[in-house]
């Protein structure tokens, strides 16, 4: 497995690399997000927040935009608005620092595994003879080409946010518990409601109206048409 660190401290790169190492993944260390950016493609981006040309959350942005590859992040901001920006900038992970490396060697794996299962998903949609919309509403997902539209209106989401939302909308109106979202988008339950809370009250905002989406307090969450 091939992984790009985005990491301008190299007294943390250089170890870390050794140590993936170990584990089978084959890490190339850049220093910059203008270098993460012309960087070769990988399977896999380590990115810190924290860079000395490019804010992380935007070189995070542009790498979802020109080649969805997945995304880490590894920061050392622990400040609620930095993680919210982080995971809206389309991370699909994310650790604080100081982090050990067999949590981090389990995270690229996981984090590996949804890729590679989305990947598979969305050539069987192109595949298809019908299109595979699902409308609910004045709410309209297109699963071929993962876009969103409410009231015929654009509205970009963050890989994760989509995913959620997909989840969400296959079956409107039904209750969809909170450990099923976990282990379908994030494949684990453990730790991760937060980041779940986050990404619905993006979702919501983004929909422009919260009442989208209901809160079933402790259980889940459901998708009410307006």
């Amino acid at each position: 497995m091939r992984v790009l660190l985005v990491e301008d401290d190299d007294s943390i790169a250089v170890p870390l690399v050794e140590g993936l190492a170990r584990y089978g993944i084959v890490a190339r260390h850049v220093t910059t997000g203008a270098e993460a950016l012309a960087a070769p493609p990988v399977d896999l981006v380590l990115l810190d927040l924290g860079l000395p040309d490019i804010d992380g959350v935007d070189v995070c942005w542009e790498l979802n935009r020109v080649r969805n590859v997945p995304v880490i992040m590894l920061t050392s901001r622990r400040g609620e608005a930095d993680l919210v920006r982080g995971l809206e900038g389309g991370a699909d992970d994310y650790l604080a620092k100081p982090f050990s490396l067999r949590e981090l060697v389990a995270r690229i794996r996981a984090v590996d595994r949804r890729s590679r299962a989305t990947a598979i998903a969305r050539t069987t949609d192109d595949a298809a003879t019908e299109p595979d919309v699902r409308t609910v509403g004045s709410l309209v997902v297109d699963r071929a080409s993962r876009e969103v539209s409410v009231g015929g209106k654009a509205v970009a989401l963050a890989p994760k946010e989509y995913d959620l939302l997909d989840m969400l909308a296959d079956r409107p109106g039904v209750v969809v518990l909170r450990q099923k979202l976990l282990e379908k988008v994030w494949a684990t339950a453990e730790g991760r409601g937060k980041t779940l809370d986050f990404h619905i009250a993006a979702l919501r905002r983004k929909l422009g109206d919260p009442a989208w989406i209901e809160t079933r307090r402790g259980v889940g969450f459901r998708l009410v048409a307006q």
